[in-house]
């Protein structure tokens, strides 16, 4: 082989090798990026918060009907996380103004404060749970005042009460999230004293509420 070929071989030889190289490293890069496809967001829902809500609450399920009452309150909060995996507690409470007959009169539900455990999965920005706890209601027996179509204010007292249900949050920029929640309370043989009759009434609640929560 002349000198000339041999040089234009050895040319030929290099550039096929310096090809491979190069389509080898691609692979290499390009490995990871496929196996990385699909990996969870960077978002983290761990940590404090703290936040309003407002909403509506009715006896009966469906809280959009004609007995229902606005409930306006606060709570705050600690979540933990673990892959997509998310769950925490949070303190609670409201006011509200729902009144429901019983034997005798009505009974009005005022003030009330849950401890509510919370646990589902964090989708990056978006946190689908479901929640239960236990509740403490304060409740006020009223009774028609003789002669007139009012209605007067009589005992109260505070029964505990359990709930359950699930909602939806969503992060926004700067660490504020928006959710809605439904949460179905549970007061069993709540005593009441209306009009002079002592009763035992089940005083259940459908609670809608949504609210804001600020993150820190």
């Amino acid at each position: 082989m002349s000198p000339i070929k041999r040089k234009i071989f050895s040319v030929g030889v290099s550039t096929l090798m310096a090809c491979g190289a190069s389509a080898a490293d691609l692979a290499d890069h390009r490995v990871p990026s496929a196996l990385s496809y699909g990996a969870p967001g960077t978002f983290s829902w761990a940590g404090a918060y703290a936040g309003l809500h407002g909403g509506v609450a009715a006896s009966k399920f469906g809280p959009f009907n004609n007995d229902r009452a606005p409930a306006v309150g606060a709570q705050v909060g600690y979540n933990f996380q673990a892959g997509s995996g998310v769950f925490g507690a949070e303190l609670e409470g409201s006011y509200m103004n729902n009144e429901v007959r019983v034997p005798g009169g009505k009974v009005e539900s005022r003030f009330r404060g849950a401890a509510k455990a919370k646990a589902g999965l964090g989708f990056d920005r978006t946190f689908v749970y479901g929640t239960a706890g236990v509740t403490t209601t304060e409740f006020e027996g009223r009774h028609a005042a003789s002669g007139s179509d009012m209605w007067k204010s009589g005992p109260s007292s505070w029964k505990k009460g359990y709930l359950f249900g699930g909602g939806v949050e969503h992060v926004f920029s700067g660490g504020v999230s928006a959710k809605i929640e439904y949460n179905y309370v549970i007061n069993n043989a709540v005593p009441t004293t209306s009009g002079g009759i002592s009763s035992k009434s089940d005083l259940n609640d459908n609670v809608i509420e949504a609210g804001l929560n600020f993150r820190f």
